[in-house]
């Protein structure tokens, strides 16, 4: 049993303690926007001219799988296989797992106006081969648009890919974003159609076929309890969306822990940041309850100044709260 299922099993059993918090780090962004969102390749001081090479990508990666802190690696199926069959993984324990479908909406290249459509059900990755490779978890995601056409079409996807994982013993963890282009539904009630349309998905799912957690958009603390309490079996986790100030990051753990959350999958807000190996640390100090998030964020600073890195923000300005919902978070 991973840490991962150590926790999943403690949490399903209503023995969860804030020390059981997961924390999965998205390394997947080549599936999506593609080479720029490897991040830029800077320098001591901040500076950069280029952006990461895989070869840079992938060391990022070694360094958080052997920090051993986060509790799922999530990359490519490409990344995955060549990493594991380095032995990256053995003695740590951390799980790995592949995007296991990249969908239209995450297209975000250079250029391109593919995610002003539409969400469509795509996929690259081969089970098959996942599980040749040593690889059973993959994040499947899904985008409900309020079309019913589209819907539908997202919907029978998934129906096959669970079909597929189940023949093949691939678990799953499914991510639900927000809608992708205007619906015409009212702000207040989206966060309400989406979980309606969480819940009236998995409804009719077999247990063998649901997901082992949900990874959603943090649509404020009214709208995360509800989803959270509804049903116990089903383990609710937040994404990361932007990068945002390094308050942002911790925030958004402590409140998506406070309001039911019992999982967070980061991408931009690790990778992007000035020291991912010190922000992970301080996000799982901040789950655990052992540090407040502003003064993980002066911890944060302190260490970048023992390392000698250069802060993107002065810390003042990297103290603020920025995102809207998590503003009226704190003020709940």
């Amino acid at each position: 049993m991973t840490r991962l299922d150590a926790k999943l099993d403690r949490i399903r059993k209503g023995q969860y303690r804030r020390s059981d918090f997961i924390i999965a780090d998205a390394k997947d962004p080549d599936m999506g926007p593609g080479l720029w969102a490897s991040g830029p390749a800077r320098e001591p001081d901040g500076s950069w001219t280029r952006y990461r090479t895989r070869a840079e990508f992938l060391d990022q990666i070694r360094a958080i799988v052997r920090q051993d802190i986060v509790d799922v690696m999530l990359a490519s199926l490409g990344n995955l296989e060549l990493l594991l069959a380095e032995g990256l993984f053995a003695g740590h324990a951390v799980k790995p797992a592949i995007r296991a479908n990249d969908t239209t909406d995450i297209w975000m290249v250079r250029g391109g106006r593919y995610a002003k459509h539409p969400s469509r059900p795509f996929r690259t990755a081969s089970l098959a081969r996942a599980r040749e490779a040593g690889i059973d978890l993959g994040l499947y995601s899904m985008t409900f648009n309020n079309d019913r056409d589209a819907d539908v079409a997202t919907l029978e996807a998934y129906g096959r890919f669970r079909e597929e994982a189940g023949a093949l013993g691939f678990r799953h963890f499914l991510e639900v974003f927000n809608p992708n282009v205007e619906t015409g539904i009212a702000a207040e009630m989206l966060p309400h159609f989406i979980n309606d349309c969480i819940v009236r998905a998995l409804a009719g799912v077999a247990a063998a076929e649901r997901p082992s957690f949900l990874k959603i958009v943090y649509n404020g603390p009214k709208a995360l309890e509800e989803l959270a309490g509804w049903d116990s079996s089903l383990i609710v986790g937040i994404l990361g969306g932007s990068a945002g100030t390094t308050r942002d990051t911790f925030e958004l753990i402590s409140q998506a822990e406070r309001y039911g959350a019992r999982v967070a999958l980061f991408g931009r807000k690790i990778n992007l940041a000035e020291s991912p190996l010190a922000i992970v640390a301080l996000m799982h100090e901040v789950a655990g309850g052992n540090v407040a998030p502003e003064e993980a964020v002066r911890a944060y600073h302190a260490k970048l100044r023992e390392a000698g890195i250069k802060a993107l923000r002065p810390l003042e300005e990297d103290l603020a709260i920025t995102e809207p919902m998590l503003k009226a978070g704190a003020a709940a």
